[in-house]
């Protein structure tokens, strides 16, 4: 039997596996084994599992995600997603639409201390869904803004996607969380404007909201100058070169956890779950990579990505053509699969493609860090569409799923604004200082 054959047989039972509900990581690291064992040898097999487990355990760069994730619970038990969105009702609350506008625009503060798009949707949907439903929204604009919103919060940096993109491929998390900046702006603001169509088409969809005095918008904003703060100190901190990654993660942990502790929201109890949290959320990353370098090696072997790498390089189709199709396995694929499995996946095999037709690796994590996005709303998977279904329990799920769709239209409008203006991506880590 060929090794390719014996790839096609591992992606296939690793599907399977998927399909019967196995973690992606345990399913990646069997498959890996049993593929290695048979085209080579099983100590050969058994030593890659030692290696990289160890190996993956050790490292000292992957202590950025339990930081950055403490940094989230941290963040969310203090309050800041509450002051963000306040602060922003204040501002554009009485636009039409407005409400809806202020839950984009907290959904990307908050995204910037979370790193979790679930995080983000369910923290924003329990602060944002009923002050909407108090204004009278459609349930298919509150809804969908608060789940197309929360997938902000793995593009706006830290995001622990672009941590586990940048172990896969070798590049650098600072130069992704810097070109992950400028593109998630840019994409809460096509939100915005996507709200200002939908509420101009359908006026009764957002209702205009009160307008506050200045003396109350200013109040308000000072509430959120401590997540404001923070967003700076962390991003500004690694662009100047001042904290490395690592750093920037523990000062964030640190200073979400003592404004929680001065404000009084964090508990024994609270401070317990948001550990535990943390060693959960750690163990299923750490899990996930662990797999995924069990597998690789099992997929050198099979020659496969060096195989498909060189015949469509030798198709000479234009660059844009071969990236458009890898685009749209992605978005298939996010019909079905979960974000982290996707990336496990694919990247082996998609990876030499496209540094192959010399797209820049760094902008390329952004694009597909966005396909991703796309993933957490897409039917019938949709996580982000689940986790607002937990919260709005009387919103039918097919008016969820309506209500997302102009959003993830915006979010193709964004991924085709990036491809044709890269530098919107790599404006920021190309003038890093560090």
């Amino acid at each position: 039997m060929s090794g390719t054959t014996v790839g096609i047989i591992g992606f296939a039972i690793v599907l399977l596996l998927l399909a019967l509900r196995m973690p992606i990581g345990i399913a990646m690291m069997l498959v890996g084994i049993v593929g290695i064992a048979s085209l080579n040898s099983v100590d050969a097999a058994l030593e890659t599992l030692g290696r990289f487990s160890y190996d993956y355990s050790a490292v000292y760069t992957l202590s950025v995600i339990p930081l950055f994730v403490l940094m989230g619970n941290f963040a969310s038990s203090s309050g800041l997603a509450r002051d963000f969105f306040a602060a922003a009702h204040a501002w554009i609350g009485h636009w039409r639409g407005g409400l809806a506008s202020a839950t984009v625009v907290a959904c990307a503060g908050f995204a910037a201390v979370s790193g979790s798009s679930v995080a983000s949707a369910a923290t924003m949907g329990k602060v944002a869904l009923p002050e909407m439903r108090r204004y009278g929204y459609d349930p298919r604009l509150a809804t969908g803004v608060v789940a197309a919103g929360g997938t902000l919060g793995i593009l706006i940096p830290p995001s622990t996607a672009m941590i586990v993109y940048a172990l896969l491929t070798e590049q650098s998390v600072g130069k992704l969380f810097l070109a992950g900046f400028l593109p998630g702006i840019l994409l809460a603001g096509l939100f915005i404007i996507t709200i200002m169509l939908m509420t101009a088409w359908r006026p009764h969809y957002g209702p205009r909201g009160p307008r506050h005095s200045l003396q109350e918008r200013i109040v308000a904003l000072g509430r959120s100058g401590t997540l404001i703060a923070i967003i700076v100190l962390v991003i500004g901190g690694i662009y100047l070169g001042i904290f490395t990654e690592t750093e920037a993660a523990a000062a964030g942990a640190l200073l979400t956890m003592l404004y929680a502790l001065a404000r009084g929201t964090l508990t024994r109890k609270g401070l317990v779950e948001a550990l535990l949290d943390t060693v959960r959320t750690t163990a299923l990353v750490f899990l996930i990579l662990i797999g995924a370098h069990v597998f690789t090696p099992f997929l050198a072997m099979t020659q496969i990505p060096a195989n498909l790498s060189s015949t469509l390089v030798g198709l000479a189709l234009p660059p844009l053509t071969v990236l458009v199709l890898i685009l749209l396995v992605y978005v298939l694929l996010g019909t079905f699969l979960e974000g982290f499995a996707m990336l496990v996946l694919t990247l082996p095999i998609v990876f030499p493609i496209v540094t192959a037709l010399g797209y820049d690796p760094i902008w390329f994590g952004i694009i597909v860090v966005i396909v991703l996005e796309m993933g957490l709303i897409d039917p019938p998977v949709g996580i982000n569409v689940f986790v607002v279904k937990g919260i709005a329990h009387d919103v039918p799920m097919g008016q969820i799923f309506a209500g997302i769709m102009p959003f993830w239209l915006a979010m193709i409008v964004c991924v085709a604004i990036l491809i044709a203006f890269p530098q919107i991506a790599m404006l920021l880590p190309n003038t890093m200082i560090r």
